[in-house]
């Protein structure tokens, strides 16, 4: 292809790019500074030189390199010389501050719409030559990456490329090689391209599109083209609208036929597949990508699977589960034995027909760690379908097996039973996939080995069990999950007995509802497992009983005895881990036990856990996680008995103050942590009157961790110390108004933070990964929020709430620094919570005023004409009542309606008309909705609709308040009838 930029330029860049794939930072940074150089004077001729370098350049890595920047430039802000790039790994981390909030919405030029027509002729011209002349197959992919982002920045610029249109449906024809291109590698190209870029075939005859798409997923030749048509087809499906869906149904055969031929070919012997691959994958791989690739479009439009559910019924269990028996014998005249039957041909969704309580036999050439991906695949698969669409799963909507069997109740049967046989394949050698077995799992931090604990299969299996749960309810889950846990808790396997407690645990959440009505055969199942002789059955045991008191709160009240009597002595456990963890559950006893049935049990709670603190043995054997364990389960116990702990705490606080006197070193940090939380917590559980004579030691303490150099390590220092004082401020009263000077300026300030947001030029992938930080898209570009700051900010309004309420008149000095903080902060739309305590801290702040004789007629209008302004605006239904609630309380403060002038009572009516106008709309727009919508989003319908009515309520208070007879109040008597209580009675029924 004829050169499109001078030698000279093609010379230079090529030097620029070899230096910027150096590992010499100091040389690839001064390449960065030449590139942004260079592209703020010319970028049409450095961007076209690029491009024409991904044709040119020798070797796959610089052609491939250059793609991937041209990718990443063309889109980028504008540079200036001193901007940095984010080609550096290394620095791409970094945030550029974002001025405003108001600067996220505003138009974001980048190179791409700085480039003339001309330019951008030939760059579209050199990117289609890269498409079907580059030879290597991974270039390729990265020529496609560019080509679609091109197209689709271009198209919503109003620039569509026809040019592409026709050589990718030209490419998907091609049978032999052209250019050096193998056919089915640039029918693989066109496919990517696609799947890359729907609305190239948006617009044109479905017909058409389904025919291409098709022949894509049935190429005879290659598995590539296969699954790059099938991404091209999931993406087409999951952008149509409905009337092309309707149009669409045909092509889901073709989809799900690609999935047998590759279930059979991983029985067949290396060499005899009769499909290719660039890719080195084996037949397990293919089959999990093609299952990865199709799961969005479960998501996306569950409906489009309900036909085929039968079928694949019969295809998916033998993926999914463990092995029950060894599979068939090998013979001389079989020596390879598929153990599954069908005949691998796609023309109609054939399926295996062996046993679906097999497992597809993996052969000795593939990883265990493949199948067990394919496994897992597989379950997201079927959880995704569940999850998106419950009611196709419910017994009276599920179709019916060619053998009478009810295909839902059979969907979830072999779902529940993959997790439960999933969760007990724990290896007891090596836990986690590291070596050390038992020891190494009873020796760790529970609270630093999560991690790999987490991403382990069981535990995955365990996470999708609890999501099935959560979606379809106790009548559909605990009978075919209670098939199996029985039985498990009776092996004589460890992993099986803990898997049943595990399962438990899981299912809790989603079955709560129907589950307490059998509680006392779980109760009959778990007790005796305290006593198991394998530690991690115990602590399964401790787990257990935790998550049942959190998500069946009736638990505690009926069977405390038999619980607590095994729960107390695990305390006493020889493993550390396991005494640690039942101290954990206690906490959950504690949040939901009536005080007066934890009283009995008080004594020998404490007792224990005192001895788990200060051992009377040797101290050095008690491991600093089991004591931040301890700290926190006395707090909790602390709380729930309120005066009663009295007779501890000259046991407890002494050593609490120790360690915050004392606990100085970094590693002591979480430690110290839970001291302060504990000591806050006991303080107001004991009174003011006991605590009294310790008070000024423990302010003292803290103020000196306050003011001690700052450790960024200590992330939690912060929302620890503002617990802390909150909680001495509640025991304290009015004792504690000599201490707001030494406490209040940095609370005012994290109170006044602005949103931290920045802007970044890496992957959103990337940015993820930065602890604190959430992550936005918005105009192609990243955003990141730090949500740590955020939550800080809240915290810091709610401990202003419990001042302010807590010391009336003797906050009057941060009176105007509060209000000034605090009328603004009712827009902060970043935090529903900072929002909430606002609304909730306004009448708290109005009446110190009138108690302290501060309160001035400019703050009592400000609050007002914010409160009023707000309402006005907001959007929010959730939020409406609560500021509804705060502009009736402070009006009652101030004496009542008569407080109000015209304009006040004008603008509350018309702020309401407008609220009442979008809350009618949005509920006969829900009523409008096709009635399956309803049924799979009664939950959240249900709850919205709950604070809809909330909000309406709140508003007739107030114009009650202001006219009795008002006549916005028979509209919202109307607004009320939109509303159907439907949803609420049926996910009651549903459990």
């Amino acid at each position: 292809m004829e050169p499109v930029v001078p030698p000279e330029i093609t010379a230079e860049l090529t030097q620029i790019l070899s230096n910027l794939v150096l590992g010499d930072n100091e040389i690839r940074s001064n390449a960065e500074k030449a590139v942004n150089e260079r592209l703020a004077h010319a970028p049409d001729l450095y961007l076209l030189a690029l491009a024409q370098f991904s044709i040119a350049a020798d070797t796959e890595v610089m052609r491939s390199f250059s793609l991937v920047l041209l990718r990443r430039l063309l889109f980028r802000p504008v540079p200036t010389p001193t901007t940095l790039s984010s080609t550096d790994s290394a620095s791409s981390s970094t945030p550029q501050p974002v001025p405003s909030f108001h600067s996220l919405s505003a138009p974001r030029l980048s190179l791409f719409d700085h480039l003339t027509t001309s330019a951008l002729t030939n760059l579209e011209r050199l990117l289609l030559h890269s498409l079907s002349h580059e030879p290597a197959a991974s270039v390729r992919r990265k020529t496609v990456d560019t080509i679609s982002d091109v197209a689709n920045q271009g198209m919503l610029r109003g620039r569509p490329w026809h040019a592409l249109q026709a050589q990718v449906f030209s490419m998907t024809q091609a049978t032999s090689a052209t250019n050096g291109v193998a056919g089915e590698g640039l029918r693989e190209s066109a496919y990517r391209v696609f799947a890359g870029c729907p609305n190239l075939v948006m617009d044109l005859q479905t017909d058409a599109v389904l025919g291409v798409l098709g022949k894509g997923l049935r190429d005879e030749q290659s598995i590539d083209v296969r699954y790059a048509a099938l991404l091209a087809s999931v993406a087409y499906l999951s952008h149509a609208d409905s009337h092309q869906l309707a149009q669409s149904l045909s092509l889901m055969y073709p989809i799900l036929d690609t999935l047998p031929p590759l279930a059979h070919s991983i029985n067949q012997p290396s060499g005899s597949a009769t499909l290719t691959s660039t890719e080195d994958k084996t037949p397990t791989a293919h089959l999990q990508s093609f299952l990865v690739a199709l799961t969005p479009l479960c998501s996306a439009h569950p409906n489009l699977f309900h036909p085929h559910l039968s079928a694949l019924l019969t295809f998916l269990p033998p993926l999914l589960l463990a092995n029950t028996d060894p599979g068939p014998t090998p013979t001389v005249r079989a020596p390879y034995p598929t153990g599954l039957g069908g005949d691998g041909q796609s023309g109609s969704f054939a399926t295996p027909t062996g046993s679906p309580s097999r497992e597809l036999p993996v052969t000795e050439t593939e990883d265990e760690e493949e199948g067990q991906s394919l496994r897992l695949s597989a379950l997201e698969f079927m959880l995704s379908l569940c999850e998106a669409r419950p009611s196709m799963f419910k017994k009276n909507s599920s179709p019916t097996s060619p053998t009478g069997v009810n295909v839902g109740q059979g969907w979830i049967a072999v779902m529940v039973r993959a997790c439960l046989e999933g969760m007990a394949e724990l290896d007891e050698e090596s836990p986690y996939g590291t070596p050390g077995g038992l020891s190494r799992w009873l020796a760790e931090d529970p609270t630093t080995s999560s991690a790999a604990e987490n991403d382990s299969p069981p535990a995955l299996y365990e996470q999708s069990l609890d999501r099935l749960a959560c979606a379809m309810g106790g009548k559909v889950i605990l009978p075919p999950s209670f098939q199996y846990i029985p039985s498990m808790m009776a092996n004589y396997d460890w992993r099986s007995r803990h898997a049943g407690l595990m399962a438990i645990a899981a299912i809790a959440e989603g079955t709560g509802k129907v589950m307490a009505n059998e509680l006392g055969r779980v109760v009959e199942l778990v007790v005796p497992m305290f006593k198991d002789s394998h530690p991690r059955v115990r602590y399964a045991a401790c787990q257990c009983v935790g998550q049942l008191c959190t998500d069946i709160e009736d638990i505690i009240e009926q069977y405390h005895e038999q619980l607590f009597a095994v729960l107390i002595p695990a305390l006493e456990d020889p493993e550390p881990r396991v005494h640690s963890h039942a101290a954990a559950a206690l906490i959950n006893f504690c949040e939901g036990v009536e005080r007066n049935t934890l009283l009995p049990y008080l004594d020998p709670i404490v007792q224990r856990l005192l001895k788990l603190l200060n051992p009377e043995a040797d101290p050095t054997q008690v491991q600093r996680h089991v004591q931040e364990q301890v700290i926190t389960t006395l707090a909790m116990v602390a709380d729930a008995s309120e005066a009663t702990f009295a007779k501890y705490y000259p046991s407890i606080m002494p050593l609490l103050i120790n360690v915050l006197r004392n606990a100085s070193g970094a590693e002591y940090r979480k430690l110290r942590l839970k001291a302060m939380e504990c000591a806050g917590l006991i303080a107001i559980a004991v009174g003011r009157e006991i605590f009294r004579p310790d008070s000024n030691t423990l302010v003292e303490l803290l103020i000196r961790i306050q003011k001690s150099p700052l450790d960024p390590q200590d992330t939690q220092l912060s929302h620890y110390l503002m617990g802390t004082w909150a909680k001495i401020c509640q025991a304290m009263g009015p004792e504690f108004e000599p201490y707001l000077p030494a406490v209040m300026p940095d609370l005012l300030t994290t109170a006044s933070m602005k949103a931290d947001v920045s802007v970044y030029d890496e992957d959103e992938e990337k940015v993820e990964e930065r602890d604190g930080w959430e992550t936005v898209n918005m105009d192609g570009q990243t955003f990141g929020i730090r949500t740590a700051a955020i939550e800080e900010k809240c915290q810091a309004f709610e401990t202003m709430v419990i001042f302010a309420s807590t010391l009336n008149a003797r906050y009057a000095p941060y009176l105007a620094q509060s209000l000034e903080i605090t009328l603004p902060a009712l827009r902060f739309y970043f935090h529903d919570g900072v929002r909430e305590a606002c609304a909730l801290l306004l009448p708290m702040l109005l009446h110190c005023g009138q108690q302290s004789g501060t309160l001035t007629d400019q703050m009592i209008a400000a609050t007002l004409q914010q409160l009023i302004s707000v309402i006005s605006d907001e959007q929010d239904s959730t939020f409406l009542a609560s500021l509804y609630k705060a502009l009736d309380d402070c009006v009652k403060l101030l004496g009542g309606p008569s407080v109000l002038n015209a304009d006040y009572v004008n603008a509350i009516v018309q702020a309401t008309k407008r609220q009442l106008h979008t809350l009618a709309q949005k509920r006969r727009s829900r009523a409008a909705r096709p009635s399956s919508f309803l049924d799979d989003d009664r939950e959240d319908l249900a709850l919205l609709e709950e604070m809809e009515d909330f909000a309406l309520e709140e508003m007739a208070k107030v114009l009650g308040m202001l006219n009795p007879n008002h006549e916005l109040l028979v509209a919202i008597s109307s607004v009320k009838e939109l509303g159907t209580n439907q949803y609420q009675t049926e996910l009651e029924e549903d459990g």
